[in-house]
């Protein structure tokens, strides 16, 4: 179950929440352009987990109070994937490519591979708020929307 917002900052408490899908729907979708976005994650997700992905993280303002978020940042555990299964889109992480994600699903997604500026694995990178202070994120196990 995931916690409450804090009402100061509108994030998440600190640490990796799990969440089914009904309840990052029920807990994130309150506006027409959240559902929308959760339309093209939930697409991105299908994608994932028929290629193997067992979990993914989901991260940035769409996990906050926001109510209008620009996307979603996401990472997707590499582990049993099988990248000649996975959708060429999920695999392209240049500037290009990362907005042809934007476009399809409304937000981007990253292997959960090691974030080159700070070297931390994006699920550890993605709970660093950029004052240095922490906030948490969505732990999703994966058997597709």
């Amino acid at each position: 179950m995931l916690p409450s917002l804090d009402p100061d900052t509108g994030a998440l408490p600190e640490g990796v929440h799990e969440a089914t899908w009904e309840e990052i729907v029920e807990r994130f979708g309150w506006t027409e352009k959240r559902r929308r976005q959760l339309d093209g994650l939930a697409e991105a997700i299908d994608l994932l987990a028929a290629a193997g992905c067992q979990r993914v993280w989901l991260n940035g303002s769409f996990v906050t109070s926001k109510d209008e978020p620009g996307d979603f940042d996401a990472c997707w555990d590499p582990d049993a994937v099988d990248i000649d299964l996975l959708d060429p889109v999920l695999l392209d992480l240049s500037p290009d490519g990362r907005r042809r994600q934007k476009d399809r699903f409304g937000g981007e997604l990253f292997p959960n591979v090691v974030e080159a500026g700070s070297g931390l694995d994006f699920a550890d990178f993605f709970q660093n708020q950029r004052d240095g202070s922490r906030k948490g994120i969505v732990l999703l196990h994966n058997g597709g929307s």
